[in-house]
C-alpha cells in the first residue's frame, strides 16, 4: 500500500536498481582501494571496474535458491566479471556492504526530505507575508482568548519547519557513516585504509568503531527526526481541520472541481488531505518506536533489525516525502476567509478585551485582585445574558468611577494587538 504514496524522486531512491547500484559502488571502491594498496592485482581491479554490473531479475532468481540477498548479488555480478570476481568482497562481510550502502541511501532520502521542507518553508513564508495583519481570534483551550493574526500563525509554522530542517540535517550527519571492518569489526581480514577510501568516495565518514554492523542508535535518531517532522505536519493539519469546522470556517483546504465530499451528503467539503496527513503521522511515530527497538542487538550483531528496517526506513521517508508535498499543496492553495475571522472576533461581544480593562483598572490604582473581580463579574454576565461586554462595564458604577466612556472605548481597539507584529516579522527578515 505504500506504493500509492511514493513520489518519483523518493521512489527512485528506494528502488531495487538504486540499492544494488550502491552495493556495487561499495564493492568496486573496496577493490579500488585494495588495488592501490597492492592487496589485489591492478589488472583484476580494472577488469572488475569495466565489467561489473547486475541484473535485478537475475539476482531475484539466484536469491530464490540461496536465500541470501548479498550472495545472490555477488553471484550475479560475478557472472559478468568472470575470473577477477574472486577479488570482489575480499575480507568483507555482508553488513559492510549493506550497512554502508544503506547509509548512502538514507543520506539521499534525507536530502530529499530537506528539499521538501525548504519548499514548505517558502510556501509558509508567502502566506505569512500575505496575512501579516489579517486579524483573527487566538484560542486557548479551544476558547476565544485575544486577537492575533493569521500571518503570525504561519510564522510560527515557519519557525517550527526551520527547526525540523535542522533536526533532519543533524540526522543525516549522524547516519552518514560507513564501515568496512569485517565480521565483528576488528579489520582482521581487511585493511582499515580500505574503509577510509570507500567512505571518502561515497561521501561518508568511517565509524570510529563498529561491530559487524553500524550501531542502530543512529538509525533510531534518523527515524525519530522523521517522526518529529511528521508531528509538526500533524499539528499544522489539525489546526487547519479545526479552523475548517463549519461553525468556525476561517480557512479551508483546497476542494477541486468535480471533487465529492460524501457518498451520502452532496454538500460536504471535508478536510480529507489534512486528515490523511494526521493519520500518516501516526505511522511515522510507530516506525520510530520500531527503530528504537532495533538498538539492542545480541553481542556483535544479529539480524532482528534487518527485516524491520526493510520496511520502516523506506516507508517513513516515502510517507514523509508525500506528507510534505501534500502539506505544501494545502498551504499554497489554502482558502482563507478574513471576513469570517472578523465575525468570529465579534462573537463574544467584546469579552476578548477583558485583559486590557483589567490592566487599565490596575493602572487606576485598584489592586489586581479587585480589578479582576470587577472585570470577571461583568464578563460572566456577558456570557450568561449574551450582553455586550463594553455596555455592561459602562453601566457598572465601580468601573465607571475609574474609567470614562472614552477610556473604555479606547480599550476596545483591535489595532492595539498589532503593535508588535512588525517586530516579530523582522526576526524572520520580513
Amino acid at each position: 500500500m505504500i506504493e500509492r504514496y511514493a513520489l518519483p524522486e523518493m521512489k527512485a531512491i528506494w528502488s531495487a536498481e538504486n540499492k544494488f547500484r550502491k552495493w556495487l559502488e561499495v564493492e568496486i571502491y573496496a577493490c579500488e582501494a585494495m588495488a592501490e594498496l597492492n592487496l589485489i592485482p591492478r589488472e583484476a581491479f580494472l577488469q572488475i571496474k569495466e565489467r561489473a554490473r547486475f541484473d535485478v531479475r537475475r539476482i531475484e532468481e539466484i536469491e530464490a535458491v540461496v536465500n541470501h540477498d548479498v550472495i545472490a548479488f555477488l553471484t550475479c555480478v560475478g557472472e559478468y566479471v568472470g575470473e577477477a570476481a574472486r577479488y570482489i568482497h575480499l575480507g568483507l562481510t555482508s553488513s559492510d556492504v549493506v550497512d554502508t550502502a544503506l547509509a548512502v541511501l538514507m543520506k539521499e532520502a534525507g536530502e530529499q526530505i530537506l528539499r521538501r521542507l525548504e519548499r514548505l518553508r517558502e510556501t509558509l513564508l508567502e502566506k505569512a507575508r500575505e496575512h501579516r495583519y489579517t486579524l483573527m481570534i487566538g484560542r486557548t483551550h479551544g476558547v476565544h482568548a485575544e486577537p492575533t493574526t493569521f500571518g503570525l500563525k504561519m510564522l510560527l509554522w515557519v519557525a517550527e519547519t526551520e527547526r525540523n530542517m535542522e533536526r533532519v540535517r543533524r540526522a543525516i550527519e549522524v547516519i552518514a557513516v560507513g564501515k568496512i571492518s569485517g565480521a565483528v569489526g576488528t579489520y582482521a581480514h581487511v585493511d582499515p585504509r580500505v574503509e577510509e577510501h570507500v567512505c571518502r568516495r561515497l561521501g561518508l565518514r568511517p565509524a570510529r568503531v563498529s561491530t559487524q554492523v553500524l550501531q542502530r542508535d543512529r538509525h533510531a535518531e534518523y527515524l525519530s527526526a522523521m517522526a518529529l517532522v511528521g508531528c509538526s505536519l500533524e499539528k499544522f493539519a489539525t489546526e487547519i481541520r479545526n479552523l475548517q469546522r463549519t461553525d468556525i470556517l476561517e480557512v479551508e483546504e483546497p476542494f477541486g472541481r468535480g471533487q465529492k465530499g460524501s457518498s451520502a451528503m452532496p454538500h460536504k467539503r471535508n478536510p480529507i488531505t489534512a486528515e490523511r496527513i494526521s493519520g500518516l503521522a501516526r505511522v511515522l511515530r510507530g516506525n520510530a518506536l520500531a527503530a528504537m527497538e532495533n538498538v539492542a542487538l545480541w553481542h556483535e550483531r544479529d539480524i532482528s533489525h534487518s527485516s524491520v528496517e526493510r520496511v520502516i526506513i523506506p516507508d517513513s521517508t516515502t510517507l514523509l516525502d508525500y506528507m510534505l508535498h501534500k502539506m505544501t499543496w494545502i498551504v499554497k492553495n489554502l482558502q482563507v476567509y478574513p471576513e469570517n475571522m472578523r465575525q468570529n472576533l465579534a462573537r463574544t461581544r467584546g469579552l476578548i478585551f477583558s485583559q486590557r480593562v483589567l490592566l487599565a483598572l490596575v493602572e487606576k490604582g485598584l489592586s489586581r485582585e479587585r480589578a479582576y473581580e470587577l472585570v470577571q463579574r461583568n464578563a460572566m454576565r456577558s456570557w450568561q445574558e449574551k450582553a455586550d461586554f463594553r455596555a455592561l462595564l459602562e453601566g457598572d458604577a465601580e468601573v465607571a468611577a475609574r474609567l470614562s466612556r472614552e477610556e473604555l472605548a479606547a480599550l476596545f481597539d483591535e489595532s492595539f494587538y498589532l503593535r508588535h507584529v512588525d517586530e516579530i516579522y523582522r526576526r524572520f527578515g520580513l
